[in-house]
Order: C-alpha cells, then sequence, then structure tokens
C-alpha cells in the first residue's frame, strides 16, 4: 500500500509538556483503550482526522472507480488506460508548481484552494457523457491531487517541529491505510449492489470528504516560528537557527529580506514578507537532493511491485490460487499499519536516514527473489512462497518510506519546503506513473530474469543513497556552499 498509519506500539515521540495532551484521570474500557492509541501531539491528532476523513473516502472511490468509469461512463479498458496514463504525467509536472505556491502563499492556503478544486473535479465526473472531457477531468483531478500531496508535505514541515515529522508522518501513513481499508469495505458493498445509482453515490461521497477536508484544513493553526536566514541547520540538529541582525555598511540590517536572494526575515515569522515562489527553484538546482530524489523514486517502483507485478505473477505465473492476491494486500497492510512508526527509529540523522534507505533496497531486492521462486511450485507452497516475499517487500517498503522521508526534510534544510517537497513528490508521482508499465513489462516479459533485474534496481538504488547523503554534506561544507 501507499499510504496509512494507526500508531504502532512503539513509543510515541517526546512532545513538549506545552504540546502534549492535559492530563486527565485514568479511565478504563473501550473509550480509555482508544485514547491510548492517539498520538500524544495535537497537531498530529489534528492532522489524523483529517487524513482519515480523506483516506475514507479515497478507499470508497478507489474500490468503485474502474468499474464506474467502465460500465457508468462506458469507457473500453484502452481508453481507461490513455486516459489515465495521461492524468498521470500531468500528475507528475503538477507537483512542481504547487510546491513553489506553496512556499509563495503558504502551504495551509494553496491546500485548501488544491482540495477544493479536487472536490469539484471528482463531483464533475458524474457529469461526464464524453471520452475528450474524461480526460480532461482526470488530467484536472490527478493535476490537484499530486500537487496537494506535494503541499501537504510542506504543511507539514511548517506544523510539526522538525525533530517530530518523520515520526508524525509515519503515523499519518498508517491512519491512511486505516481509512482505505475502511472506505475499501464500504466500496465492497457498493460492488456487491452493483447499480449506477450506487457508484455515483460513491463519488459524490468522495467529492463530499474532499470539502470536509478544505474546511478542516483551513481551521488548522499554524503555529509561527522564526524562519532561518542562512544555510540549512547542521544535519540532524532539526532546528531552525536565526541569527541576530547586523547592521550593513549602508545602515540597512543584514538580515533584510532580498527579492533575490529570499532570505526570511526574522522578524517576519510567517516568512511571507519574502516573495519566495519569484526566486530560481533552488530545489532544482540541488545535484545531491535531485540524487537522492531520483534514488528515492526508484525505490518507489516497490509500489507497483506490489499493485501489479505481484498480482500478475500469481494469476499468470503460478499455480497459487488466487484468492492470495489478496492475501498480499492484507500482509502488505497489517504490517506498515503495525510497523511503520517503529521503523522510523534511527532516521533522526540523514547518515541514519541513508543506511535506512540501503537496508530498504536489499530486503527489497531478497523479497523480489523470493517471489519469483513460487514458480512451478505446488498451490499451497506457491502461495506460502509469495506472502512470505510480500511479508519482506513490507518491511522493506515502511523503511524506505522512513529515510526517504527524514532526507527530503533533512537535505532541504528550514527554509522553501514547498519547492523540495515539491520536487520529490514530483519524483515519486513518476515512480507511480511509470512503475505499473515497467513493472509488467519485466514480470511477464523476463520471468525469473525480470524480478532479477527488479531487484538489482532496488538494491543499487538504496545503497547509492549513502554516497549521495555524503554528497551533500561536502557540497554543504565547501566555500560558498547555501
Amino acid at each position: 500500500m501507499t499510504t496509512s498509519t494507526a500508531e504502532s506500539s512503539a513509543p510515541s515521540p517526546a512532545v513538549p509538556e506545552d504540546r502534549a495532551a492535559p492530563a486527565t484521570p485514568r479511565a478504563t474500557g473501550v473509550a480509555a483503550a482508544l485514547r491510548r492509541r492517539l498520538h500524544p501531539d495535537p497537531t498530529v491528532r489534528r492532522l489524523a482526522g483529517i487524513t482519515l476523513v480523506n483516506t475514507v473516502g479515497n478507499g470508497l472511490s478507489l474500490s468503485v472507480a474502474v468499474l464506474f468509469f467502465t460500465r457508468v461512463l462506458g469507457l473500453s479498458a484502452a481508453q481507461l488506460g490513455l486516459g489515465m496514463t495521461a492524468a498521470g504525467l500531468c500528475g507528475v509536472v503538477a507537483s512542481v508548481p504547487a510546491g513553489r505556491a506553496a512556499d509563495r502563499w503558504g502551504a495551509r492556503r494553496v491546500l485548501v484552494v488544491l482540495v477544493s478544486v479536487q472536490a469539484i473535479g471528482t463531483a464533475g465526473y458524474a457529469l461526464v457523457h464524453s471520452y475528450p472531457a474524461f480526460v480532461a477531468l482526470a488530467c484536472l483531478v490527478s493535476a490537484v491531487d499530486r500537487g496537494s500531496a506535494a503541499t501537504r508535505n510542506a504543511l507539514y514541515a511548517e506544523v510539526l517541529p522538525a525533530d517530530r515529522r518523520v515520526a508524525g508522518r509515519a503515523h499519518l501513513r498508517v491512519v491512511t491505510n486505516v481509512g482505505i481499508c475502511l472506505g475499501t469495505a464500504v466500496g465492497a458493498i457498493a460492488l456487491q449492489v452493483d447499480t449506477r445509482p450506487v457508484y455515483l453515490t460513491a463519488i459524490l461521497a468522495d467529492a463530499a470528504s474532499f470539502v470536509a477536508v478544505a474546511v478542516l484544513f483551513h481551521r488548522l493553526d499554524i503555529p509561527q516560528r522564526p524562519s532561518v536566514t542562512g544555510a540549512s541547520a547542521p544535519s540532524g540538529s532539526g532546528a531552525a537557527v536565526c541569527e541576530p541582525s547586523e547592521p550593513s555598511e549602508s545602515g540597512a540590517p543584514a538580515s533584510e529580506p532580498s527579492a533575490q536572494t529570499g532570505v526570511a526575515n526574522p522578524s517576519d515569522p510567517s516568512g511571507r514578507g519574502v516573495k519566495q515562489g519569484r526566486r530560481p527553484n533552488p530545489a532544482l538546482r540541488d545535484g545531491p537532493f535531485l540524487a537522492v530524489t531520483v534514488l528515492n523514486a526508484l525505490l518507489c517502483l516497490q509500489f507497483a511491485v506490489l499493485e501489479v507485478g505481484v498480482p500478475l505473477w500469481i494469476v499468470q505465473e503460478t499455480d497459487a490460487p488466487r484468492i492470495t492476491v489478496a492475501g498480499t494486500l492484507i500482509v502488505n497492510t497489517l504490517l506498515v499499519i503495525t510497523l511503520q512508526v517503529r521503523a522510523t527509529r534511527g532516521t533522526e540523522e540523514r547518515t541514519g536516514a541513508a543506511r535506512a534507505c540501503g537496508r530498504a533496497g536489499v530486503v527489497l531486492a531478497a523479497s523480489c527473489l523470493v517471489v519469483s521462486l513460487a514458480h512451478g511450485l505446488p498451490a499451497v507452497v506457491a502461495a506460502v512462497v509469495v506472502l512470505g516475499g510480500v511479508a519482506l517487500q513490507s518491511l522493506g517498503e515502511v523503511a524506505a518510506q522512513a529515510g526517504g522521508w527524514a532526507l527530503s526534510y533533512d537535505l532541504a534544510g528550514e527554509r522553501d519546503h514547498g519547492a523540495y517537497q515539491g520536487v520529490f513528490n514530483a519524483g515519486t508521482a513518476a515512480a507511480l506513473m511509470a512503475g505499473p508499465a515497467l513493472v509488467g513489462a519485466l514480470v511477464i516479459g523476463y520471468g525469473m530474469v525480470g524480478w532479477v533485474v527488479l531487484g538489482a534496481v532496488l538494491a543499487a538504488a538504496g545503497l547509492a543513497m549513502r554516497p549521495a547523503v555524503r554528497w551533500a554534506g561536502r557540497r554543504e561544507a565547501s566555500p560558498g556552499a547555501v
């Protein structure tokens, strides 16, 4: 699964007293059990509630989308595939400008607009009566979807302290998987009823969830923190450094914002005194960050392995029962829910995050090899082998996600979160778009050799993270580095 969140048994990160939930008498029963599962940080709790609403709607929509488009809108499989490919490309392109917009106008404001457009676009599917209209609307919805994903990641950097962002995102990912599971369960009812009104209701319910999410984001408090004035904080420090203002030779404070440099003014905590979106995109000129983005995108091919490669392999190349396909999704979801928060341990330093990505690449490669061995085995044995491979894939997934999140924030420093998250999200979107075709071609076209090649790519991407991070360190230490 590409998303998820309920808190695991791992201890929650420390929360300062002023951000922790107020102490209450210890209660018993179901309410007390649920309360203990809540995150101690009130901001993360609010974000988790927003995420749950959003992902329940997404799970409902995803479960009925294919049948809605083919049976209600009357699209052929070829038309649907072409339209979704075009939509995926629009999503890749939209991530970068959405991130820049977040830097210029504020992540929350941009996110509310994007989610509102997504609500209108999703509801618009009910009015589509031609293929060109479907393609245009799918491109719009995909663009605002990927743009909102990049903007959300920038928003997390604004509302969560640096030392708790990765753990907070892990918690939200667990919630995401829980929400998608709940939405999919409701969608299963719609699939069973199998009527046009029910499919339309499911799509409109998803649109309504976006309206609710837009309102909740609009009401989310944005804490005011001083902006940095110079280079990024040292690796792993998680702190934004504000230097005292020194008068320049002209008599103006040295920390005065500059339209050319985009350096924020510490007296303007929101950072809105600088039109950061007008500067050249710093993320596109950051070689080490671009390298990490590409390597992370290669690691994200793992999602296509789970969603496309494994099901095709089970059905076409093994004797495992077809119900094994559902079993792989259940195994993956349960392991991600259980382990994602715990997987963030050790990623506080960028070197630890890079090591996590390296381990993830090796484990993902091993999972490819294990799945490939199911070919030619008896049905029950093949099913066990495939499920074992998916379990390994899930272990690699949680480590890769934790390491990737940490590096995307750490290498960006404490400025231009929108720009950096927009570029990073564009890499992920590109992998999600190209992954199904690439993985399908390797697995079905070349069999076990294809699995070996795919595993080698994943291992190489993970292991290359450490050299990329060392490059970033050398670049920051070089004279004149910004």
